[in-house]
């Protein structure tokens, strides 16, 4: 059973009890252990305290986040519907006050990158790599791309009101700082509800 009754809080996978008297910090697809966050992840992990795909996060009652990290997460989700189930989901269990912090893969700066003639062949798989993911496993598939323009229309049709790009998250030693020639590949925001 993937949770206790709303007002005792979840169960995590080693059968400890998480109080929700206050707002979760919700790290989706974390990889870095953090004791002021709580890490749901499709693929279980030492890390890991609730084994769950993101895009049914039914277990967590409405307005028990008070912040959702997810770097590199959206881009796995297919544009034909599970994107938006997701981003609707994740304003569900937000609190009033809460905001999602997210980034995806920016498309801009890739296509940018991939049409350079002066890359390596290495170097052009390796940008190809960064638009359609490792493919390491299932879920290392990207289903959808986003540009600034791409994910503010998708959180917008979402109900997030208020949206702030900004160069790094600054959180997590995460794919969110990774850089290609000295260029940061990813497109970081911060949506309030």
């Amino acid at each position: 059973m993937p949770f206790a009754k709303a007002n005792d809080g979840l169960i995590d996978k080693r059968g400890k009890l998480v109080s929700l008297d206050k707002p979760l910090n919700l790290h989706i697809g974390g990889r870095e252990k953090h004791p002021d966050w709580f890490i749901v992840d499709s693929l279980d992990t030492d890390v890991v305290d609730l084994v769950a795909n993101c895009s049914n996060l039914s277990m967590f009652p409405a307005a028990s986040c008070g912040v959702i990290y997810c770097s590199h997460v959206l881009e796995h989700l297919s544009h034909d519907g599970e994107l938006q189930k997701t981003l609707k989901g994740f304003h569900r269990i937000l609190h009033a006050n809460g905001k999602l912090m997210v980034s995806v893969p920016d498309l801009d700066v890739l296509c940018r990158s991939f049409l350079r003639s002066d890359l390596t062949p290495d170097a052009r798989r390796l940008v190809m790599h960064m638009m359609y993911g490792g493919q390491v496993d299932a879920y290392d598939f990207h289903k959808t791309g986003f540009n600034f323009h791409l994910l503010h229309e998708s959180l917008s049709a979402a109900n997030f009101q208020r949206f702030e790009r900004v160069e790094s998250l600054g959180l997590f030693n995460d794919a969110s700082e990774i850089k290609f020639d000295d260029e940061r590949i990813s497109l970081n925001m911060i949506a309030s509800l």
